[in-house]
Formats: structure tokens, C-alpha cells, sequence
């Protein structure tokens, strides 16, 4: 059985530059648990690994927004990420990179309920106006 269509598909991303994966393992619990109390479905989980992690394309982040990309018409798609570090440390970048995922059609949520969705929404707003 398939989800509805209004139910958020939510889109795990991380990045690990240590070979230790217990700090990894345990952020995606949390993200995995934080969708399930939501009621959202996963769609899966992308990683960037290594040198990857600090890679500015970010390869599995730039998969997960074709993929989310292409789940985004008709569908609320959200980047789950445990805080807003695992997108980036320096503050411009991570806004760099929360832009292109509202370029792919979704807007970004840490597991401690941060969100900019409502920044998204209000900068469509202004769009439309």
C-alpha cells in the first residue's frame, strides 16, 4: 500500500569525513525516528562520505536532489538532516546548499524542529506578489 500524496516524503542526508561510523549510525536513528513521530515516509538515506563529505558539490546530496526533484510535484518533500551542521559548519554554505534543495522543490528540517520551511514560503510569496 502506497502513502497518500499529501504525506511529507522525507529525504535523510548526512556527511561523515571519519571512518567511525558510531556518531553516523546514531544521527540516522534519530533521523529515522524523527520521521516516523512526524508520520512521514523515508525515502531513503544519502551519505557523503570521506573527502566527499567536505566536497562543496556534495555527490549524494546532488543525488538526493534528483531525487527529490522528481518526487516534488504533487508531494511535500522535506531534507531531514540531524542538525544544521550536517548540511554545512560555515553558515553561508549551508544556506547555499538549503537554497538548492528549495530549488529541487523542498525545503529543509533538523530533528530538533528547526525549519525553513516558512522562509521558503515567504520568499514564494514575495515571488508571486
Amino acid at each position: 500500500m502506497t502513502a497518500p500524496a499529501r504525506t511529507p516524503l522525507a529525504f535523510v542526508y548526512d556527511r561523515c569525513a571519519t571512518n567511525s561510523r558510531g556518531q553516523l549510525d546514531e544521527r540516522l536513528i534519530g533521523c529515522h525516528a524523527y520521521a516516523d513521530r512526524k508520520g512521514w515516509v523515508l525515502a531513503g538515506h544519502w551519505l557523503d562520505l570521506g573527502d566527499a563529505a567536505f566536497d562543496p558539490a556534495r555527490p549524494e546530496l546532488g543525488a538526493l536532489l534528483a531525487a527529490m526533484r522528481a518526487a516534488a510535484p504533487g508531494r511535500e518533500v522535506v531534507c531531514l538532516v540531524h542538525n544544521w551542521d550536517r548540511l554545512a559548519y560555515d553558515v553561508q554554505h549551508r544556506i547555499a546548499l538549503q537554497q538548492r534543495i528549495a530549488q529541487a522543490g523542498g525545503y529543509s528540517v533538523t530533528t530538533f524542529d528547526e525549519s525553513d520551511q516558512r522562509a521558503r514560503e515567504a520568499l514564494a510569496g514575495a515571488r508571486r506578489a
